[in-house]
């Protein structure tokens, strides 16, 4: 009798959850993991043969033993077992492992779209994240309808997408796995019949069996462009329908809360935000070329699909005027169109319709020379404006709803009217960035060619700033298109304009930001105020900029300083009235990156909440709105967790009813391509911002115990991580060769370098390899190291106070509980045992054991701190969900790390086989995906 396969052991072929209504509730995801396993194990010894699906089944078993068992010959077996493996071979065991990952991956999504239908159809109440559940909260605090109008009034919730250099994923296998989604999705809501069911099947199998025969890696590096097309399927598949639909259940929700709710007007608040192509610090390959083809792709996306809308909506209106009343300005706008058909003389709607279209068409070609996807039917003037747009529509909306028509109206018609007051003509607002050292040069550059005899580079701060406070007012222009200038400050000033050409094509939101990495002092923020004056984009004669400008605070550092520099913008009149120019509102960017790689997880977040804090204060005394723009990656260590927890964990008057959030690499993948997903995660940030901005929490002054313990355990954690990392002799080496850092630079995984320059050192590696090396070998270090060390140093400093003190916290305090959670979690998909082999990788023995045995202890320290404090017996006790996706799937993230390990000896060893390399790449990819937020 055949063997069940590696991923159907536990049960051949189950009936569907439909056949047994009494089932547990997590019994429909064990079923879809276990057909999806079925399948591909189908197709693996179909495409591959019998010996290699035995030998995917031998690795798994013996990986099980090691990982639950701790068997030590369990563990020498593996080794010499995968030791074995052909090079070639080792990179198809690879891939099955790998789609396990992915397909575990789609099971646990759909199962959780599955437990918000039956939470809904039961009728049961809102949960946390949701808008229901936010409002509810909201009115149960006494907050009148009027409040919440003018929160929203000035609301901003941004999700930005980045391109990552971790992120190594296809969108042609994405497509095919969203295919699977949508299979899974409809066994969920139709009951079909055996027909249908096996037609069902033969669409997963031919879906898998795609996956299975189509390569998941690149043969070339991504370009800027090819991210950017990447990025833009989110928005075809997630954000053009999500969005909208968001919008509509929300007004929906709010008719529904009683009086006066239902006159609340409701702007497009959340918005989804891009750095992709306008992203250059440390990216040299993002250009203005590349800035304005970006712009362009967006646009012709958004325009492409209004006019698909458009289109289906003229087919679907085709109200008869000799049967309906029809407005002034409807008709008006039928008899201008150039409409001729006979057949639609007495249809008013269809006649103003294919006008609209028609000058949408024209407007396509004039800014993007786009061919529309149906020919329109005659000449129109273009659009000069998404404004336009908008009223032509809103004429058909009046009419309808006037003229009993109301339900017409609020289908396709009122979504499309949504989207293009979100989308615009631009689709997203893309930020320009750049680090303040190119900023530096550039400047000193355009003095130095001017012939001003001043010598930037070696002024001081104050000098620095009065001189460029006085620039930005001069109406003279400091740059001549005459004169010869670096080829980097060419770059910049080409950017620049870029920026304000897009801005008048495509609208002032298709470049609203400017964000300054590495933001250290005043005269960094001015900087960017004359290269802004240079284009166009700030005027000398009022000070009023048509960019906000961002300083990003990044290390421990410039967090500590970051009040004391925004005060003394704040204090500076002529950046005082740029401000002003702005709405008084101003965005401050944290970073949660370059912080944790600086200081460690537990002085990073404690830096990070602190400069919130003084930052409310300043902002406050000085009468600006401040507007947080969080730059966190998908690890914990680098912010990522919860978002809902996060959001609300910040200090009191953080949440001023605006947030901007990255969403990087993976997890865009993770949180945006099923479309369900996608929608629930947008609620989600929405509902934490309204909610944590108008439910006030409690003042800080209440936490003054819990702040002085915190900066005790922050002190302590610093001088651990600090100890290690940098202060460590041999740590680089021992980073170096026991994670996969070098392999990242060296495959074709994204556009941006791994380092900011030529350096090895740790301080100039980007954040994010830094992060996602540690998580690919399973420690997870950046995400808890030093915070045994300090618990260990609070309770023999406090021994009256001891634990009871930290644990308190952990119950009342928000910011603490959140910072534990998130701990907890990442402790939980950390193995040391696997981590020590990646130490093996090590040349140097024995700085591997001493430098290994400081981590395994502290790790222990760790774990011991974490549950005592939370009172667990165990890590994610209170985590059912998350203890349940890594039961189901460690079990085949394990057998990739123990591979990788064999592959990177080989590849390190001098093996010129290509399949060496493709291994490594997909383990990279099987262990990111099942770990889910890993970079």
């Amino acid at each position: 009798m055949q063997r069940p396969s590696f991923i159907e052991s536990t049960c051949m072929d189950p009936a569907p959850p439909d056949a047994a209504p009494a089932l547990e509730k997590d019994e429909p995801l064990r079923y879809d993991i276990r057909l999806l396993g079925r399948i591909l194990g189908e197709t693996i010894r179909e495409q591959e043969g019998e010996e290699v699906f035995e030998t995917v089944e031998t690795i798994r078993q013996t990986a099980l033993r090691f990982h639950r068992e701790a068997d030590h010959n369990a563990g020498r077996a593996l080794e010499q077992m995968i030791a074995a493996l052909p090079s070639a071979k080792a990179a198809t065991v690879v891939r099955a492992y790998g789609y396990f990952s992915h397909l575990a991956n789609i099971a646990e999504d759909q199962h959780h779209i599955r437990r918000t239908r039956a939470h809904a159809l039961a009728g049961t109440s809102p949960r946390d994240g949701t808008m229901a559940k936010a409002l509810a909260r909201i009115a149960a605090a006494g907050l009148t309808p009027e409040a919440v109008g003018e929160t929203l009034a000035h609301a901003l919730c941004s999700p930005v997408l980045t391109a990552h250099p971790t992120e190594i994923r296809r969108h042609s296998s994405i497509g095919q796995e969203m295919d699977i989604a949508e299979l899974l999705d409809q066994r969920d809501r139709m009951r079909l019949t055996p027909e249908e069911l096996e037609e069902n099947r033969a669409g997963i199998r031919r879906a898998i069996l795609t996956l299975w025969q189509t390569s998941i890696l690149r043969t070339s590096r991504l370009r800027v462009i090819d991210e950017v097309a990447n990025g833009l399927s989110y928005y075809r598949r997630t954000f053009l329908r999500g969005l909208p639909a968001f919008y509509a259940d929300f007004e929906t929700l709010l008719r529904g809360m009683g009086a006066g709710w239902e006159d609340i007007s409701v702007p497009s608040f959340l918005k989804i935000g891009s750095w992709i192509g306008g992203d250059r610090d440390g990216n040299p390959f993002v250009t203005a070329e590349v800035l304005d083809a970006a712009l362009r792709m967006q646009s012709g996306c958004a325009l492409r699909h209004y006019l698909e809308e458009l289109h289906k909506l003229g087919s679907e209106l085709s109200l008869d005027g000799r049967r309906v009343a029809v407005s002034a300005a409807l008709q008006a706008l039928s008899d201008i169109s150039p409409d001729t058909s006979p057949h639609r003389r007495d249809e008013p709607y269809r006649r103003a319709l294919t006008g609209i279209y028609a000058r949408l068409a024209a407007t396509a070609w004039d800014i993007d020379k786009m061919e529309s996807p149906h020919p329109a039917v005659g000449e129109a003037p273009p659009y000069a404006t998404p404004a336009e747009f908008e009223n032509d529509l809103r004429t058909i909306w009046d009419s309808l709803m006037t003229h009993r028509s109301a339900l017409l109206a609020s289908g396709r018609l009122r979504h499309l009217r949504r989207a293009v007051n979100v989308f615009g003509f631009h689709l997203a607002s893309i930020d320009l960035r750049q680090n303040s050292d190119v900023h530096e040069r550039v400047i000193a550059d355009l003095f130095r060619v001017a012939g001003t005899n001043v010598a930037y580079a070696d002024l001081n701060e104050s000098e620095r700033t009065a001189l460029l406070a006085a620039e930005a007012k001069n109406p003279r222009p400091l740059t001549s298109p005459h004169l010869a200038y670096a080829e980097e400050t060419l770059r910049e000033l080409d950017i620049v304009k870029a920026a304000a050409a897009g801005r008048r094509q495509y609208g002032e939101d298709a470049v609203p930001h400017y964000i300054i990495s590495k933001a250290a002092g005043v005269s960094d923020v001015l900087e960017v105020a004359v290269l802004l004056k240079e284009a166009g984009l700030l005027s000398p004669a009022d000070g009023s900029s048509q960019l906000d400008i961002i300083p990003l605070f990044e290390t421990i550092s410039d967090l500590r300083q970051c009040p004391a520099i925004m005060e003394a913008l704040f204090s500076l009149p002529e950046y005082r009235a740029l401000v002003a120019s702005r709405g008084d509102e101003q965005e401050v960017m944290l970073g949660y990156s370059d912080s944790n790689k600086d200081g460690g997880y537990t002085t990073s977040t404690w830096e990070l909440y602190k400069a919130e804090t003084a930052l409310i204060d300043v902002f406050r005394r000085h009468g600006v709105r401040l507007r947080l723009f969080h730059g966190r990656g998908g690890s914990v260590g680098r912010g990522g967790g919860p978002s809902y927890q996060a959001i609300l964990a910040q200090p009191n008057g953080a949440l001023q009813g605006a947030i901007r959030i990255t969403e990087q690499g993976e997890v865009i993948a993770a949180k945006y391509s099923n479309a369900d997903v996608g929608r629930r995660n947008l609620e989600t940030i929405a509902a934490a911002t309204l909610e944590g901005t108008l439910i006030a929490g409690k003042p800080e002054s209440a936490y003054s115990a819990y702040i002085a313990c915190m900066d005790e355990l922050s002190d302590a954690a610093f001088a651990a991580y600090r100890g290690l990392v940098y202060d460590t002799d041999g740590f680089e080496t021992f980073f170096r060769e026991s994670t996969v850092v070098g392999e990242i630079a060296s495959l074709n995984i994204g556009s941006r370098p791994a380092s900011r320059t030529n350096s090895t050192k740790i301080e100039d590696l980007r954040a994010i390899p830094w992060v996602f090396s540690w998580s690919q070998c399973r420690l997870m270090l950046p995400g808890w190291f030093g915070f045994g060390a300090a618990v260990a140093a609070w309770k023999k400093a406090h021994p009256q106070e001891g634990v009871q003190l930290l644990q308190e916290m952990y119950r009342e305090w928000p910011f603490f509980k959140t910072m534990l959670s998130n701990m907890d979690m990442v402790l939980a998909k950390s193995d040391m045992r696997i981590a020590a082999r990646y130490a093996q990788l090590v040349s140097d023995k024995a700085l591997a054991a001493q430098i290994f045995a400081r981590l395994e202890s502290e790790w222990d320290a760790t774990v011991a701190a974490v549950l005592e404090i939370m009172g667990q017996e165990k890590l994610l006790e209170t985590n059912a969900l998350l203890a349940r996706s890594i039961r189901n799937r460690f079990p085949y993230i394990d057998p990739l790390n123990h591979i990788q390990v064999e592959l990177l000896r080989r590849h390190r060893a001098g093996h010129a086989d290509d399949r060496v390399k493709e291994g490594i790449h997909l383990t990279m990819n099987g262990i990111a995906a099942g770990l889910r937020n890993s970079g």
